[in-house]
């Protein structure tokens, strides 16, 4: 089984999802300079496994500050944290990551900058395999919703590749899987990165889990057809009031699924909710290079000097979302309420 991201003393093991599905290489980053641009560049990608990166990529950094000097050290530990939070804007849980590392040496202020080191790699680890423990959790919680027999939609790549490991929107498709239901999945393509058809299709046939790959824009007829019963999709970031951002076209996606009746929901770790953003406004949305849209493979496919737009995300407001499935359990409406109510008590919701 391939693992997306792994910390090992020669440094942070990542698989180059820019080359998948053709080829399988894995990449090793043995600073915190080269793990940033291995998450500015998309080598990995997807909300929790930039998290799980960035947390990895600080404890890398510490790791090689010489200075046995406190302040010193903190001053560069500063400097660790503000370059990989510069990566990417949209992802709530590379924040999330680095201000849970940083409070490691905020609240063990008495201890050395060797004890320092070795607190922050054994959180970065810690964060590692909590990630998997909650994508289980979701998975569990999600099959639920899940009838066997159903064929489910899924938009971008939010499986095993998008995560520490299993997946947010995959992982609930393979809990309903291991529960033995009978689940089929229609994998659009997930234009301009397609996502989608290099990503997710493969995770799902390594699993041999019926995919069928389907363009961005037969997902309407698919409906219309009544040969899709559920949308399952992942987040980069939950606004307070459950308005989601996600890969771009979800919304396109969460549009359809309103038309036709189909249930809409987004898989995410409590860790993708920002409390501290009221609605999806607010959101900050990623653009990317034009060459995505105007290149593929690295072959120009649109005229020259085109003008182009390439934001990679967009929000979906909460009225079209039918619940999300968190590690806590599945939150519905009110979702100003109830999405307060995870950080607010300690037990489960249903």
């Amino acid at each position: 089984m391939f693992k997306t991201v792994e910390w090992k003393q020669s440094g942070v093991v990542m698989i180059d999802q820019r080359l998948l599905p053709e080829k399988e290489v894995y990449r090793t980053y043995r600073d915190h300079r080269g793990v940033a641009r291995a998450i500015r560049d998309m080598v990995v990608r997807g909300a929790p496994a930039i998290g799980v990166a960035a947390a990895m990529g600080v404890a890398l950094g510490a790791r090689k500050i010489k200075s046995k000097d406190i302040a010193s050290f903190k001053k560069e530990f500063g400097s660790i944290t503000r370059l990989l939070a510069s990566t990417r804007p949209t992802a709530v849980n590379l924040f999330w990551a680095i201000s849970r590392m940083s409070r490691i040496v905020e609240d063990n202020a008495g201890k050395t900058a060797t004890e320092l080191k070795k607190k922050l790699i054994a959180e970065a680890i810690d964060i590692y395999r909590e990630d998997i423990e909650m994508n289980r959790l979701m998975g569990k919680y999600g099959s639920d919703l899940l009838k066997s027999g159903s064929t489910v939609l899924t938009h971008c790549n939010a499986g095993a590749l998008a995560t520490a490991g299993y997946g947010t929107a995959l992982g609930v498709i393979r809990g309903a899987v291991e529960a033995g239901k009978e689940i089929k999945v229609f994998a659009d393509e997930t234009r301009p990165f397609l996502q989608g058809a290099r990503l997710t299709a493969w995770e799902l046939k390594k699993d041999n889990i019926d995919v069928t790959l389907i363009t961005d824009n037969m997902a309407g007829h698919m409906m219309q057809k009544g040969l899709i019963h559920a949308v399952i999709v992942g987040a980069d970031r939950i606004a307070a009031n459950g308005d989601v951002a996600n890969k771009i076209g979800t919304y396109t996606v969460a549009l359809l699924a309103r038309e036709h009746g189909i249930p809409f929901y987004v898989a995410a770790p409590t860790s993708t909710i920002d409390m501290n953003i009221l609605h999806g406004d607010d959101i900050p949305i990623e653009e990317r290079d034009s060459r995505e849209v105007t290149h593929l493979k690295g072959r120009r496919i649109a005229p020259q000097g085109i003008n182009v737009k390439n934001p990679a995300f967009d929000v979906t407001p909460s009225r079209l979302v039918t619940a999300i499935i968190t590690e806590k359990g599945i939150v519905k409406r009110p979702y100003g309420k109830n999405l307060k109510g995870l950080f607010d008590k300690k037990r489960k919701v249903r």
